[in-house]
């Protein structure tokens, strides 16, 4: 039976476009969340709908959702399992096409539920991961998401059985939001990207967010992409999304928009399929449609405006060992067990994969990152991790606490300076593009 899915082949249906946009934007009233979905579809760029979900739903807390709903409480997000298959299918109705696929983002360790409620509401894109979504958000242990995981994988994947190619991402790429080197989110993305094709998934995407240098991120997407090509079997549909920064955004109007210029930038010249969203607002309370909007509407205009200075072969970013770093991890992780779920889950156990400044109980807790004198992102410590001396020196870094506060605000606190510094009466998308937060390191 031949298959079609909303995000089946959408890297080869842009290839000769920018990349799609997509906000992270979730209601909890069926009203507003359409109302959302119209405006992203109306808006003046390619984008991607999406229904985010809210707290109580990512730890199964359907009653706290449901009482919320009854006492007209607003949540941070669309209560899925909550509402039912019948009132999200009259959201989606004549919204959700062809021209304008919409997915699930939610950040569950234990998915099952939300799996078949999106399903059953006539959805087939959703991402996450057995440790992109346990790790960061959850004290789940690691091997209870992995089944999870595992079995809502499988359940997801006989979409196909109706003639419909199911779609995951892997959240991978962006653990912890910041503070984690190229090397490690490379490997985690495509080792959720393995997870799933072992689990039956065919079409996936792979994620990195944006960090805090922009060569480093351009080595660290074609790194990515060379990996994912060496590693995902080649029946694997697959494309990559790059996230705008998601730790500490700038407070400043205008610094906010420079980092999502910066992202947009780096999804045109990476090649990325999609780009999701932040906008000037999230840095204090959750952004309103108007606002999602004219974020997707800044990013496609900048990534419209970088396709015409990109030649289509620039030239690669230097090789300061991302990719021999990622390659290691991954191979280390594979030659743990032949069934990639166990992989994953002793890798943590030894410490051959460690997040760092991660709290879960399954994470070792040795490794450590920082941010060196030229703005990259490297490690401090890799504890137990096979990777020593690969992306740098083999003398370990000493992280305190004011140098670690002041990691966690370089981007926010480097754009709003170099937006507070531009004294221009321009808006914030006709500053010059050749002025960077580069500039500003010594101040």
């Amino acid at each position: 039976m031949s298959t079609s899915g909303s995000f089946a082949g959408l890297a080869a249906r842009r290839r000769s476009a920018g990349p799609l946009v997509q906000p992270r934007m979730g209601f909890s009233g069926p009203r507003r969340m359409r109302a959302g979905l119209e405006a992203v579809r109306r808006a003046r760029a390619a984008t991607v709908g999406t229904l985010t979900l809210d707290s109580y739903t990512r730890v199964k807390d359907y009653a706290s959702a449901e009482r919320a709903l009854a006492d007209g409480f607003p949540l941070n997000g669309y209560p899925l399992v909550t509402h039912g298959p019948d009132t999200t299918r009259a959201v989606l109705d004549g919204i959700q096409g062809p021209d304008f696929p919409v997915q699930v983002r939610h950040g569950s360790a234990l998915p099952d539920d939300i799996i078949a409620a999106l399903v059953a509401a006539g959805l087939d894109a959703t991402e996450g991961g057995p440790v992109s979504y346990c790790l960061p958000y959850s004290r789940v242990p690691l091997r209870e998401a992995t089944v999870s995981w595992a079995r809502s994988c499988e359940r997801f994947a006989e979409l196909r059985d109706r003639g419909v190619e199911p779609h995951l991402e892997s959240f991978g790429g962006c653990m912890m939001g910041q503070m984690c080197p190229p090397g490690l989110l490379i490997a985690i993305t495509v080792l959720e990207g393995l997870f799933f094709h072992r689990h039956g998934l065919r079409s996936i995407s792979l994620s990195y967010a944006q960090q805090t240098d922009i060569r480093q991120d351009e080595e660290a997407v074609a790194a990515l992409r060379s990996l994912a090509t060496a590693f995902l079997p080649d029946d694997t549909d697959w494309h990559i999304v790059v996230y705008a920064y998601m730790g500490k955004y700038p407070r400043t109007h205008g610094g906010a928009l420079l980092v999502l210029r910066a992202a947009a930038e780096l999804a045109v010249r990476t090649g990325a399929t999609r780009l999701i969203v932040k906008t000037p607002a999230e840095s204090y309370r959750i952004p309103t449609i108007e606002e999602n909007v004219e974020a997707l509407e800044f990013a496609g205009a900048a990534a419209a405006a970088e396709a015409t200075r990109t030649p289509p072969d620039p030239a690669p970013a230097p090789d300061t060992g991302i990719a021999a770093e990622a390659r290691q991890l991954i191979e280390a992780v594979l030659d743990l067990h032949p069934d990639i779920g166990q992989a994953v889950v002793r890798a943590f156990a030894k410490g051959y994969l460690d997040v760092p400044y991660c709290l879960h109980s399954d994470n070792h807790g040795r490794s450590r990152g920082y941010i060196d004198e030229a703005g990259r992102l490297r490690w401090a410590s890799v504890g137990s991790m096979p990777i020593r001396g690969i992306t740098g020196g083999t003398r370990e870094h000493t992280v305190g606490s004011t140098e670690l506060l002041s990691a966690l605000s370089y981007v926010e606190r480097t754009h709003d300076l170099l937006a507070l510094r531009s004294q221009d009466t321009r808006t914030s998308d006709e500053l010059d593009a050749g002025t960077t937060a580069a500039d500003l390191r010594q101040a």
